[in-house]
C-alpha cells in the first residue's frame, strides 16, 4: 500500500506542529512549507526529532511562501501530495490592525495562490482550510454554528472569512475536495507567546521565579471557548477522511473569560493575579469581539469527534508546562514541548 502524503503550510507553528506529530504517526511521509528567516524557529517540532518512535518517519521541510504562488506550484509538483493542510497565516488578530495588507495577502489572496495551484498542477489532493470563530465577530446567535452568518470584526478575521468562502466557491465550481474546520480558541504549551493564554501562563512561570512583577493585559471580560490544540489537529485529519467535503465547527461548547483564565491560572500556581495584572490599554481592539462559544454537535455527530481535555486541565497544562520550560532554560536543559 502507498505511503499517504500530506504538505502542511504552517508546520512550525502550533498546529502545524501538532498535525505533523499526528500525522506521521499514522505512517504519512509528511512535507512542510517554511518561510526563509534570518532566525531558525522550528522548536516546535522538537519532539518529532526527539522522539525515537517518529525520528525515523519522513518529515521534509521545504522553503516557500504563501505570498509567492511560484513557490506553491513548484512545491505541489514536487511533492504531489494528497492531502493539503493549509495552516499557515499571520494569525495574530490585534497585529492584523496594524498589517491588515499583509494580512490579508498572506491569509486571504494566499489561499487562493494555494487553491489555483492545485488547478494548474492537475492534481486532486484533499484540501483543508484553517478557518477562525473570529469570523463570528459580533456573534448574531449564541452558540454559533455552521449556519451562523458571519460578522467579522478586525482585518485577521475578514481575511477568513474570504479564505473560508473560496475554499467553498472552489469546491462547488470546481470539484475539490476542500473542508473548512471553524476551529474555537485552541491552545497548548506550543502557543505563541504574544497571544493571551500563554503570555498568562508564561508570566506566572517568571513572577514565581523573581523575573517579573507586572502582567500588563487588555480587554480581561472577552470570553472564549478554549480547547486543547493537540486534540483539534485530529479533527482537521478526520474531515480530509470523509467521502464528501463539508464545513465544521470544532469547539468545547464551553465560555470562558480571560479573567476566569487569570484566576484558574493563578491560582492552580499559588498567586493573587489581582497583584500582578495591570490594564493596558494599547492592548484593546479597535473593535472587539465579546463573546464566542461553538457548537460542534455536527463534528461529533459527522466525524465521531469531541473534545478530551477540560477547561482547568488546560490551564494547569499550561501553566505547569512554562514553569518547567523556564527551569529548564535556567538550568541549560535541552527544552521539550508538550
Amino acid at each position: 500500500m502507498a505511503i499517504k502524503k500530506a504538505l502542511i503550510t504552517g508546520i512550525t507553528g502550533q498546529d502545524g506542529s501538532y498535525l505533523a506529530e499526528f500525522l506521521l504517526g499514522k505512517g504519512y511521509e509528511v512535507h512542510g512549507i517554511v518561510r526563509r528567516a534570518s532566525t531558525f524557529n522550528r522548536n516546535r517540532l522538537d519532539d518529532i526529532w526527539s522522539d525515537p518512535q517518529l525520528s525515523d518517519t519522513r518529515l521534509l521541510l521545504h522553503y516557500g511562501d504563501l505570498t509567492d504562488s511560484g513557490s506553491i506550484i513548484r512545491l505541489l509538483i514536487q511533492t504531489r501530495p494528497d492531502e493539503i493542510y493549509n495552516l499557515g497565516a499571520q494569525s495574530h488578530v490585534r497585529v492584523s490592525f496594524d498589517n491588515p495588507e499583509y494580512t490579508m495577502d498572506a491569509n486571504a489572496t494566499g489561499t487562493i495562490r494555494l487553491l489555483e495551484a492545485i488547478r494548474a498542477t492537475g492534481l486532486s489532493p484533499r484540501f483543508y482550510q484553517a478557518s477562525s470563530s473570529e469570523m463570528y465577530g459580533q456573534v448574531l446567535e449564541i452558540p454559533q454554528t455552521e449556519k451562523t452568518p458571519f460578522y467579522p470584526r478586525s482585518p485577521y478575521a475578514v481575511s477568513k472569512v474570504a479564505g473560508f468562502w473560496a475554499t467553498v466557491n472552489y469546491r462547488e465550481s470546481f470539484g475539490l475536495h476542500a473542508s473548512n474546520g471553524i476551529l474555537f480558541n485552541h491552545e497548548s504549551p506550543r502557543r505563541g507567546e504574544a497571544f493571551v493564554t500563554r503570555k498568562i501562563t508564561r508570566a506566572i512561570a517568571h513572577i514565581l521565579a523573581g523575573l517579573q512583577h507586572k502582567l500588563y493585559l487588555g480587554n480581561l471580560d472577552a470570553k472564549r471557548d478554549w480547547g486543547y490544540a493537540k486534540e483539534y489537529v485530529e479533527a482537521m485529519w478526520l474531515m480530509l477522511q470523509q467521502e464528501a467535503p463539508d464545513d465544521y465547527v470544532i469547539a468545547t461548547g464551553e465560555t470562558h473569560s480571560v479573567r476566569e483564565f487569570l484566576t484558574e491560572a493563578f491560582t492552580f500556581a499559588g498567586l493573587d493575579w489581582e497583584q500582578y495584572v495591570v490594564h493596558d490599554p494599547r492592548y484593546l481592539r479597535p473593535a472587539e469581539v465579546d463573546l464566542l462559544v461553538g457548537d460542534a454537535a455536527k463534528a461529533k455527530r459527522q466525524l465521531g469527534w469531541q473534545p478530551r481535555t477540560t477547561f482547568k486541565d488546560l490551564v494547569k497544562l499550561m501553566v505547569t508546562a512554562d514553569i518547567e520550560l523556564l527551569k529548564a532554560h535556567r538550568e541549560g536543559r535541552i527544552k521539550v514541548t508538550t
